[in-house]
């Protein structure tokens, strides 16, 4: 995601209260699991030991706990990258640290095993206009945004080329993470990668 993209976010209230952290985790366990129109405010907080005054308390509606909860998977997924982009030591490596990211996503020890990208999980039950549709849609794009910084670096001078290429990048991991969650595997994304890599190798 781009720093600036990041910046711009201003997700509903990120206090740090030990109530909310433990409503935050337990909704991050259900919505993944069974998703967000399956969970109840009811089964968030009995699995976050808390009273249900204590949710209001730190959410306006079971709206603005998903909207926390896509803005924390932003979070998480944000942290991934950098961890792997601190390894990369050239412009090919931080390409490649994209897809590495979402390889550590998918090997996560999920309650019922990896279901997918829970970003677009998510979206895919929102209706059209959600505000947590706009969310998602912005962490895709600033995904994107990173592979076409990085391809730059490649090829520079050459910026549209570059967007292109990276555009080409961001369908072949969004596809090899569509087909992980179906299988309940990071193998597709493995392949992905190895795709990359061979298409950047090119120049």
């Amino acid at each position: 995601m781009s720093e600036a993209g990041t910046a711009a976010r201003q997700p509903p209230g990120r206090r740090r209260g030990a109530a909310r952290e433990r409503l935050l985790a337990a909704a991050a366990r259900r919505f993944y699991a069974d998703g967000v129109s399956a969970t109840g405010i009811d089964t968030i907080t009995a699995e976050a030991g808390v009273a249900k005054m204590s949710l209001y308390n730190n959410f306006s509606s079971k709206a603005d706990l998903v909207w926390a909860y896509l803005d924390e998977r932003h979070e998480e997924w944000l942290g991934l990258y950098r961890r792997r982009l601190a390894q990369a030591s050239d412009p090919r490596g931080r390409v490649l640290a994209v897809f590495d990211a979402y390889a550590d996503h998918a090997a996560f020890a999920y309650e019922h095993g990896f279901r997918g990208c829970g970003l677009l999980n998510a979206a895919a039950e929102l209706p059209a206009g959600d505000a947590g549709r706009a969310l998602v849609r912005q962490h895709k794009e600033d995904v994107e945004s990173l592979l076409a910084g990085h391809v730059e670096e490649l090829l520079p001078g050459r910026r549209a080329e570059a967007h292109k290429v990276a555009e080409h990048l961001a369908f072949l991991l969004e596809g090899a993470m569509a087909r992980a969650g179906l299988e309940g595997a990071g193998t597709r994304l493995e392949h992905a990668r190895t795709m990359a890599a061979d298409l950047l190798d090119r120049w």
